[in-house]
């Protein structure tokens, strides 16, 4: 499942990210690796997700959602 899929309320973990080399390294420092817990606080169908991960809260838009995948 990808993080755009996911449902607002829940929790999940991230299982891998498949996005450009950049854009993957700078989520990493900011702490989305893999097997992170984060948690989805709002979701609309076309904005960004906001999500909590580690205490600190993201707006992630949704093209970049699409290539963070998370485990079932």
């Amino acid at each position: 499942m990808v993080l755009s899929d996911a449902k607002a309320g829940f929790d999940y973990t991230i299982d891998r990210i498949e996005l450009d080399f950049k854009v993957t390294r700078r989520l990493q420092v900011l702490g989305l690796t893999h097997g992170t817990k984060i948690s989805v606080l709002n979701r609309k169908s076309f904005g960004p997700v906001i999500i909590r991960v580690r205490g600190t809260r993201f707006a992630i838009g949704k093209r970049f959602c699409d290539g963070i995948f998370l485990e079932d």
